[in-house]
């Protein structure tokens, strides 16, 4: 969308009326309605998307680090707690079934929570185009602190493990996190321009950098010192604080249609005219093979996420609560590199070179951390996957700019349509390949990570050879020089 463009569209909000809240049929109001505050400082979705990473970051190795103890607990396994996790208790029978039942349910919980908020994710996201942003940040941040607060009785009432999947599935109701993130990116969508949108998109993909970095030293430091419960409550008051944000300071940037319902096939119909109307230039062709790319990518981002934890907890790693927390706070680090490298690299390089440069970034640490055997190594691999979030926001750019301006909700409504089917497939395909594989490699998951990474490379360096020629052709038939 062109600067003028945002201009226009934000112009017009300002002109119109106030209007009623929200209705529980999902009617929206005739107009744009201001936030109640104006925020101090040039930032708009930022901190919602910084507080509601800082939350899932928070939770998820202390939940995969929950569910272990409560597992060794029922068979009997004491291995870390007792100090007996070590080089010689890598073929420990009990040891492997904490780690297999851990890895089970790890896939039935995110199985659950995906499944049901590939559904809504879909419905939201078109929906923004017509309701608004501000209620896409809204109500997947009330639905994540709803799971927090599952989560919370489950250990206080010491339930068993099958409530998790629970407060997993009222989170996926209500969009879970990637409506969280097809809403934001929408946003700086409507309000950058083409030539800055992929910096702006890196800038909000640098904040769940710096956002897990913080929770990721937090929640290590914060179990041990105090258990489970109190960093859980931390989530939930940062997923209530993110809804509160959304709410008070960000500005709307779509006009509400007074007729626009949530409950409606308008919205899959959107997303299905996207990917299969003809389009001059071979757009579709290439929104295709981009989301192909995007997919396979954050796939192995979140299969591997899934497995790092495990990976670290049982030998010959055995790291305790304080090593995982850094170790998640390295990777993590690679946020703010990745953002920092990008910058560098677009001043030489087109989009399409960068990207590949991130991916052989990811490929060249994933293959490292597949041999770790000591905390030396381990930390070695997250050093060499320092730009391994360079490839995203490339790639999140490249489909923007592909479609229309008022195309922009249902695009990103189908990009997080396929981050919710990575997180789907990935954690079906790696928390079933980890424990297959224990017997004759534990970091193959990694290795295979690599290899799809791979794909991806080639799909995105073909494209940008075609690019390249294209402009070529472009300026020579303009006669230009």
């Amino acid at each position: 969308m062109d600067d003028s463009d945002t201009s226009a569209i934000l112009a017009e909000g300002l002109e119109s009326s106030d209007s009623s809240i929200v209705c529980c049929c999902f009617k929206v109001p005739e107009s744009k309605r201001p936030p109640p505050c104006s925020c101090p400082f040039s930032v708009t979705v930022e901190p919602v998307m910084f507080l509601s990473m800082f939350s899932i970051v928070l939770q998820w190795p202390l939940s995969t680090q929950y569910l272990w103890d409560r597992i060794s607990e029922d068979v009997g396994y004491n291995g870390t707690k007792g100090g007996g996790c070590n080089a010689s208790t890598v073929h420990d029978p009990l040891q492997k079934e904490v780690e297999t039942l851990t890895a089970h349910w790890n896939l039935y919980i995110n199985l659950g929570g995906f499944l049901v908020g590939l559904i809504m994710v879909t419905l939201l996201g078109s929906w923004s185009d017509r309701a608004g942003r501000r209620l896409v940040l809204i109500i997947p941040s009330l639905g994540l602190a709803l799971q927090a607060s599952v989560y919370l009785i489950v250990m206080y009432l010491k339930l068993p493990v099958f409530w998790f999947l629970i407060g997993r599935i009222c989170s996926g109701l209500s969009g879970d996190f990637n409506a969280i993130l097809a809403g934001c990116f929408a946003y700086v969508a409507d309000t950058s321009g083409r030539g800055s949108r992929t910096f702006r998109v890196a800038i909000l993909e640098a904040c769940l950098g710096v956002a897990g970095i913080f929770a990721s030293v937090i929640g290590g430091q914060w179990r041990r010192a105090q258990g489970y419960i109190n960093p859980f409550w931390l989530v939930l008051a940062t997923n209530l604080a993110a809804a509160l944000y959304a709410y008070l300071f960000v500005p709307e940037t779509v006009t509400p249609d007074p007729e626009a319902t949530l409950l409606s096939t308008r919205h899959h119909r959107a997303i299905f005219h996207l990917y299969s109307s003809d389009a001059p230039q071979g757009r579709r062709t290439k929104l295709w093979l981009y989301t192909i790319c995007f997919f396979l990518v954050v796939s192995v981002h979140f299969g591997c996420s899934d497995l790092y934890v495990l990976y670290e907890l049982s030998a010959p790693l055995c790291w305790g609560p304080v090593l995982i927390g850094y170790g998640s706070a390295a990777k993590n680090l690679a946020y703010l590199t990745s953002l920092m490298g990008l910058r560098a690299m677009q001043c030489c390089m087109k989009d399409s070179w960068v990207a590949l440069v991130g991916l052989t970034s990811n490929i060249v640490g994933l293959i490292a951390i597949s041999f770790a055997n000591t905390t030396a190594l381990m930390f070695t691999g997250y050093g060499l996957c320092f730009l391994f979030m360079a490839s995203t926001p490339v790639l999140r750019s490249k489909l923007s700019k592909l479609v229309d301006p008022l195309e922009q909700g249902a695009l990103f409504a189908s990009v997080a349509c396929v981050e919710g089917l990575c997180s789907l497939v990935s954690s079906v395909v790696f928390n079933s390949l980890y424990p297959a594989t224990l017997h004759f490699m534990k970091g193959f998951p990694f290795i295979f990570g690599a290899i799809i990474l791979l794909i991806s490379a080639a799909i995105i360096g073909g494209l940008g050879c075609q690019e390249e020629r294209e402009y070529g052709e472009n300026r020579e038939s303009s006669g230009i020089s």
